[in-house]
Parts: C-alpha cells; sequence; structure tokens
C-alpha cells in the first residue's frame, strides 16, 4: 500500500514541528513539506500535490479557509483537513464550503489525527465528535423534507451507520459499536453515498437532516 503523502500548512513553528514529527515517525505516513503561512501554501501546494493537507484556519496574513478557496477548485484531487484550537460554528461551515473534507482540534491525540488523515484519504469526512455535533445540531435544526425519498431507500444497517457518522464515529469506532468488520463499514457507506447521490460523510449528514 502506498504511503498518504501529507503538507502542512501552520504558523506555528512548535506546532508545525510536532505535526511534522507525527508523521514522519508514523507508518504508512509521508511528510512531503512544510508551510509556514497561506500564500506559500497557494504557490508551493500544486507543485508537491500531496494526498493530504493540515491546514491551519488561523494564519497571519491570508487564512487558512481563503487558502483552500484558492488550492481546492484547480487542484480537486488534493484533500484539505483543517486544524484549529477553535470549534466556532462559522468557520467550521466556512471551511467546508471552500472545499476542506475534515475538520479536526489541534489537541487531538497523534493516533486520532493519523487515524482521520488515513479516513479522509479512504473517502471519509473526520471531524472531532465536538466538531461534528455542532454540524449536527446546525443541520438538525431544519425538519426533514423530499430528502425522506432517499432516505427511504436505506436498509435498516445503513441508517444505523448514517446515524453514527452523523455523531462523529470513525468506521473503526462504527465497525466496534455494531459488531462488524471495518471492511463491511466501508462498503455500506459507500452504498449510503450511492443512494443518497453524495460524495461525503458533510454531505450525507446534510442530507440525512433534510437540507
Amino acid at each position: 500500500m502506498n504511503d498518504i503523502s501529507v503538507c502542512i500548512v501552520e504558523d506555528n513553528k512548535d506546532i508545525r514541528l510536532a505535526l511534522e514529527q507525527i508523521i514522519q515517525m508514523a507508518d504508512g505516513y509521508k511528510l512531503l513539506t512544510s508551510f509556514p503561512n497561506a500564500e506559500e501554501a497557494v504557490a508551493g501546494l500544486p507543485a508537491c500535490n500531496p494526498n493530504v493537507v493540515l491546514m491551519d484556519i488561523n494564519l497571519g496574513g491570508m487564512s487558512g479557509i481563503e487558502c483552500v478557496g484558492l488550492v481546492k477548485p484547480r487542484h480537486p484531487d488534493i484533500l484539505f483537513m483543517m486544524c484549529t484550537v477553535y470549534e466556532e460554528d462559522e468557520k467550521i461551515f466556512e471551511a467546508l464550503a471552500a472545499g476542506a473534507s475534515g475538520y479536526i482540534l489541534k489537541k487531538t491525540a497523534p493516533a486520532k489525527l493519523l487515524e482521520a488523515i488515513r479516513e479522509l484519504y479512504e473517502g471519509g469526512s473526520p471531524m472531532s465528535s465536538q466538531i461534528a455535533r455542532k454540524v449536527v445540531a446546525a443541520f438538525s435544526k431544519t425538519p426533514k423534507t423530499a430528502s425522506n425519498l432517499s432516505l427511504d431507500t436505506l436498509s435498516h444497517r445503513e441508517t444505523e451507520i448514517l446515524e453514527l457518522l452523523a455523531k462523529g464515529l470513525l468506521y473503526k469506532e462504527i465497525a466496534a459499536k455494531l459488531g462488524i468488520a471495518q471492511e463491511t463499514v466501508r462498503k455500506h457507506v459507500y452504498h449510503i453515498y450511492e443512494k443518497l447521490h453524495v460524495n461525503n460523510r458533510v454531505e450525507a449528514v446534510n442530507r440525512y437532516f433534510g437540507r
């Protein structure tokens, strides 16, 4: 299996070095380079073409969200994981709207961070549970509507898995909770996305709550 290539965009030197160390010491991951600001990242990321970018939101100068908004449309294959100390609802939605696929808190444990990078690479949309709860809370304010039609096509097991995805659980955690293999969870998620005509966890949760 190929290593997952990673770039880091972080203006705090200590945090940047800590993230670099986590990636460099982990099997199955390869650190390509780091950028201390968004301006250098906009110029350098296309040439690096990483699988995943760990992107700080509050950078000096251009923000991480603006950086994603500039790079993602031209390079849709690059996956962005926002890393932040904040859980502000507005920033979460701005980041997702700009094209980020995952959103994680900087205080996340190294093992969880690596797991989230892998989940993102494998087609998921990892979010720390605190953030997933905020996303779910925002979506659940909207009553279910016509989207019930496509939700009706989901099997009982698929609905169960979608509800756990909505709570921010990782594939591994869902597998343990339901007593099934992680690969089975992944297949179910693939079918959920197919039936709901969505591409990731955020869109699936969005559809589930009727937006």
